[in-house]
């Protein structure tokens, strides 16, 4: 099998698979979230360091702990410059310390057809990618969640609303026919003094409690919120909607200044689920 190898393991977490494991369960039995009522169709998670947002990223991935899925999508930002605005990876299976995870190539594929032929633009494929936002939510699914899972991991460039929604409902369509996890993976706010952070976290994070896909991405267009993943999180929430999601709940906010104690400069992070109830 071709599997793509983590060049963030080691730096971003932990590369030794003990102390990555002891580490994201400590992160989850400490998460301390509220009841859920109804099925978690989708969450939104951070995507830095461990040691920055590990904790808050734990509280989204509680609500599914000791859950099976056949299927977890994640769409996630990417960083680099790339000639494309969708990507995926042209690996047959995804790397990290706590072991492998296979992508779903079937799903994969039936993904491209539909967003080629909707968007007029493929979904390109990338061997060896160096993005950190989708690898690195991976161990905390091994560790919350029960069982073998295949993956079909998606990355964006683009704040455009039409080809997220195209994306979404992609998704969506394939996510009706197995056991689904949606997953958005974002940080909010960049390197704003931590009093104007919360403002433009909280706005953005009101447009994910309204289930407002559009509404997260003007909100980061405007500038009124921030989130390097705006087209992550508008693309899961398309696809929640279209798969019956009624309802969000915020389960748990925090800043880079817990971890560096810096309230001048920050990165703002955020969990939230995605509920279908009744």
């Amino acid at each position: 099998m071709d599997i793509r190898p983590s060049p963030i393991a080691g730096r971003w977490y932990e590369s030794n698979p003990n102390r990555l494991a002891r580490q994201i369960d400590t992160y989850l039995e400490k998460a301390q979230i509220p009841p859920i009522s109804g099925d978690v169709i989708g969450l939104v998670a951070p995507h830095a360091g461990h040691r920055y947002s590990g904790f808050t990223a734990a509280h989204a991935f509680k609500t599914v702990m000791g859950r099976s899925y056949d299927l977890v999508v994640v769409v996630s930002p990417y960083h680099d410059i790339f000639p494309g605005n969708l990507i995926t990876t042209a690996h047959q299976a995804y790397s990290t310390p706590l072991g492998d995870i296979p992508v779903d190539t079937v799903a994969l594929t039936s993904l491209e057809k539909d967003i080629q032929s909707v968007c007029g633009q493929p979904i390109r494929r990338i061997s060896r990618d160096t993005e950190h936002s989708l690898e690195i939510e991976l161990p905390f699914l091994q560790r919350s969640l029960v069982g073998s899972f295949s993956l079909l991991p998606v990355m964006v460039r683009s704040r455009n609303a039409q080809e997220m929604q195209a994306l979404g409902e992609g998704i969506a369509v394939i996510a009706s026919k197995q056991s689904t996890l949606l997953v958005a993976s974002s940080d909010l706010s960049h390197f704003y003094p931590e009093s104007q952070a919360e403002i433009l976290d909280a706005f953005l994070e009101k447009q994910i409690l309204e289930l407002s896909p559009k509404g997260v991405l003007d909100a980061d267009i405007t500038g009124k919120g921030y989130a390097c993943g705006a087209g992550a999180i508008s693309a899961i929430l398309w696809a929640s909607l279209k798969l019956k999601a009624n309802k969000a709940v915020l389960l748990h906010h925090s800043t880079s200044a817990d971890e560096t104690g810096d309230h001048q400069s920050v990165v703002g992070y955020g969990a939230a689920a995605i509920l279908k109830t009744g």
